[in-house]
């Protein structure tokens, strides 16, 4: 195939509305107005037009080609087929956009919100702390517990195959629940048994966020993603906060099994908006093979390029890793703020405060590329974390550092959505292992960075907790800040040219 050094073309001839058209430009030639026409129906003919017409071509020289008339310098020209666009998981898996129902992310990734953010993220140090476990080894207990978020990459692959996406969201909320309610029926969360068994429940639960990120890199049309991707997070970030509110509220009435039973009512019941997901085909080869070499070029396609170091390390860095989401119901006492009060800032104000948070997210511009929005908003959750280190230990300190860091950090999961979708691309065969592995490494930070906030809470006092995490994050995000906006301006020259 030959390679045109100057622009190329395609042209699309639609054969009765243009050729009124066709007949006026090209001197009414026939031939050419035959072959569009025949057997009356829409042709459409990909032309790949290298021409040479000199320095200064115009339109007559071109049309006088057509004609068949000598020109005054002779053109020459390649015409070759033009091969398909490479979509091939929109006419087997899309559907069309008007039936993508964006607002139920909102509720597909609730079963993980509850457990991820709500339990291990949330009021599982309140609780443990309740319990007379020592901040120290409750901040290690959740950092064990959110390593499933980041080694999922390991088994979240499996709902690509056999079954819908959907229905292996249905099943792991079930599973999930079920070992849920088993931990919160032994004698105390901070058992052995106890860990081990919300820790099976979090491997379980991951599994809904494979589901939804492969689900969420087959919609058509850019408004369903950006809008789903909003609802996402929006969703995961209210219905979390609604689970603390729930737990650190109810933990002094109710025994610890019915707790159980209300997280565990609270993950199934939303898992059964899967029913009502769009329909999706699931894709087949024929063979292993064919199977192998698919999944392989989606694969190089998304991780094995030069552009893929940056976002690699972007989604893997601490910027807005969320860490203290779990560590300020544990902070509320050395700030001399009571049970309730923390219930609210972290349950039902925390809801709004996270979700108005990825809404303000959307109206950022889009020629602000995610990547920089994303790191921006990381600097802005940082510096509220400063409020905690240098304010002094009172209730008003708490309250002002909450709400601006819930805000910020929903801003932060909103936009952490956008540059993961980025990265990934179509979502293919393989959408869901894909989006496992990129959103694994985006929670690896969650974990190392509730270790290192405990390991300054232990060794410094409750004012180094925040410190710590606000030094970590600001640094990466600085680094990666400087690193994209070289990179755009090295871009930019390049386009001009």
């Amino acid at each position: 195939m030959a390679s045109s050094p100057t622009r190329a073309g395609v042209i699309l001839i639609l054969i009765r509305p243009l050729r009124p058209f066709l007949a006026n430009h090209l001197g009414r030639n026939q031939n050419l107005l035959a072959l569009a026409s025949s057997s009356g129906r829409i042709l459409l003919i990909g032309l790949r037009i290298e021409a040479h017409f000199g320095p200064s071509p115009d339109i007559a020289q071109f049309r006088d080609c057509l004609r068949g008339s000598p020109p005054s310098k002779p053109p020459h020209a390649t015409l070759t087929l033009m091969p398909p666009a490479l979509r091939p998981e929109a006419d087997a898996q899309s559907v069309r956009p008007s039936r993508d129902c964006p607002w139920l992310f909102a509720f597909l990734i609730t079963p993980d919100a509850v457990i991820s953010l709500g339990l291990v993220s949330g009021a599982l140090t309140y609780l443990l702390r309740d319990e007379g476990v020592n901040p120290a080894r409750a901040a290690s207990i959740a950092a064990l517990l959110a390593l499933p978020h980041a080694i999922y990459f390991l088994w979240g692959p499996l709902t690509d195959f056999w079954m819908r996406r959907s229905t292996w969201l249905l099943l792991a909320a079930l599973a999930s629940a079920i070992a849920l309610v088993a931990a919160f029926h032994q004698p105390q969360l901070s058992t052995p048994l106890a860990v081990s068994l919300l820790f099976l429940s979090a491997c379980f639960g991951v599994f809904v966020v494979a589901a939804c990120g492969g689900i969420l890199g087959t919609l058509h049309s850019e408004l369903s993603r950006r809008r789903a991707s909003s609802f996402y997070q929006t969703g995961s970030l209210a219905f979390g906060a609604i689970a603390v509110y729930i737990l650190v509220t109810y933990s002094g009435r109710l025994s610890l099994s019915a707790l159980g039973w209300i997280v565990a009512a609270m993950i199934v019941v939303p898992s059964l908006f899967a029913l009502a997901a769009p329909h999706q085909s699931m894709i087949r080869e024929h063979g292993a093979h064919q199977t192998a070499v698919r999944i392989w070029h989606e694969f190089k396609s998304t991780f094995l390029r030069w552009e893929a170091i940056p976002y690699t390390l972007l989604v893997g860095c601490p910027c807005c890793s969320g860490a203290m989401i779990g560590l300020l119901t544990q902070l509320a006492r050395d700030y001399h703020v009571t049970g309730h009060q923390v219930a609210w800032i972290n349950g039902v104000a925390g809801a709004l405060l996270t979700s108005a948070g990825a809404l303000t997210a959307s109206l950022i511009p889009i020629r602000v590329r995610a990547p920089i929005a994303f790191l921006l908003a990381g600097l802005a959750n940082a510096a509220t974390l400063a409020i905690f280190a240098f304010g002094p230990l009172r209730p008003a300190v708490y309250f002002t550092g909450t709400v601006l860091f819930l805000f910020t950090i929903g801003a932060g999961y909103a936009l952490f959505t956008g540059v993961a979708l980025e990265f990934l691309g179509g979502s293919g065969k393989s959408g869901s292992s894909r989006y496992a592995i990129i959103n694994s490494i985006g929670n690896l930070p969650v974990a190392y960075m509730t270790f290192l906030d405990g390991r300054g809470y232990a060794l410094w006092g409750p004012r180094a907790m925040p410190a710590v995490d606000a030094i970590i994050t600001a640094t990466g995000c600085l680094i990666l800040f400087a690193h994209f906006v070289m990179r755009r301006r090295q871009k930019e020259p390049q386009l001009d040219a």
